[in-house]
């Protein structure tokens, strides 16, 4: 190919897009490759038939001119399988940097780039954001993490899920409450009611009578959940519920530990304790080593999570077992699937379960 004098040469060209000054166009790769722009396109796109000395000589200049395919124009024609984007409150958090690697996991394993976002708990950021995924024509927005189910709740939800529908995306919810009817949006869950009634009864088949339950903050779904199964195990083993001893509050370390201290200052009698989270359990353990008192021989303690430091402690967590690494993955399934018009479920509630670890004993005869 000839050049003028005035023009910048193919080497030219090459130094200035591997240094940054100007991204290579695709007419660039045409001219450089002998081709028309159309047959740079089917080449890119591999689902158009072009001999294969013409794809050579395409991708030859593809690689010298450093050419970058406009891959949101890729996905408006539907050449580029649309990402599944990930959005939670928190990536630090052991139980949901869980879930991420299920999204990831499964992602990867339909050939879908996987994209994680972090609200830290800003309402707006997460509008910016599921705003952001439709624009980048995400096939999936997952959003994880329980929620207040209020009339905002479910205003704003519906409007996600409808937007997205729109745009040809799906709008999936892992460990939040469902919409109404006829939203297009997926559900995937874990039973928590039935976790803690295995954690509650667990305790109260043990001997334990008084059980003090660091239960989630009020109006939160998981929260409420939880505190229904371990009301339901009081119920069955025909113990009256006591709301002294069902004190709420964030599950973290930190409110694990200020709960427990003070249930202990106040002089509550408890012999045991049934924590929302295994964070929340760690706080109630060094609550109860700062008084002198021994777990389990003097307290039995029970977690719910079971994330990977539950078997490190001394002694071991008995906790509640939640499959979020299969939430993740069932959770990309479900939309992928939904997108092919496969045939699925809209809304899923995995199975939880208790592990019985070294935390629990019968309590002590005074």
């Amino acid at each position: 190919m000839r050049t003028s004098p005035g023009s910048p040469g193919p080497a030219k060209r090459k130094r200035k897009a591997a240094q940054g000054e100007r991204p290579s166009t695709i007419r660039e790769v045409a001219a450089k490759a002998g081709v028309s722009v159309a047959t740079v396109s089917r080449a890119l796109a591999g689902n158009y038939p072009v001999s294969a000395e013409t794809k050579a000589r395409v991708m030859a200049a593809v690689e010298s001119l450093h050419y970058v395919v406009n891959v949101h124009a890729k996905a408006l024609s539907g050449g580029v399988a649309g990402p599944v984007a990930l959005v939670i409150k928190d990536i630090t958090g052991p139980s949901l940097a869980h879930v991420a690697a299920g999204v990831e996991q499964e992602a990867t394993a339909r050939g879908r780039l996987s994209l994680v976002c972090a609200t830290h708990d800003d309402v707006d950021r997460e509008d910016d954001l599921v705003q952001l995924m439709r624009e980048q024509h995400a096939a999936a927005v997952v959003l994880v993490g329980g929620a207040v189910q209020d009339e905002e709740y479910h205003r704003r939800m519906t409007g996600y899920a409808t937007a997205l529908d729109a745009a040809g995306s799906r709008l999936v919810l892992v460990g939040r409450p469902p919409l109404r009817a006829g939203v297009p949006a997926t559900v995937v869950d874990y039973d928590n009611s039935g976790g803690a009634f295995q954690a509650t009864s667990h305790l109260l088949t043990a001997g334990h009578r008084r059980i003090l339950h660091l239960s989630g903050e009020p109006g939160l779904s998981s929260a409420e959940e939880r505190r229904a199964g371990y009301q339901n195990a009081l119920r069955a083993h025909a113990v009256p519920y006591e709301e002294e001893l069902d004190i709420a509050g964030p599950y973290t370390r930190t409110s694990g530990y200020v709960r427990t201290r003070a249930a202990l200052h106040a002089g509550l009698e408890f012999t045991a304790v049934f924590a929302g989270s295994d964070m929340v359990a760690l706080g109630a353990l060094a609550a109860l080593r700062e008084a002198g008192l021994d777990v389990p021989r003097d307290v039995s303690v029970v977690g719910f999570d079971d994330v990977p430091f539950a078997t490190d402690l001394t002694p071991t967590l008995t906790t509640v077992r939640v499959p979020y690494e299969e939430l993740g993955r069932t959770a990309v399934r479900l939309a992928l699937d939904h997108e092919e018009r496969l045939i699925g479920d809209d809304h899923v509630v995995l199975s939880t379960q208790l592990v019985v670890r070294q935390s629990v004993q019968a309590p002590r005869v005074s």
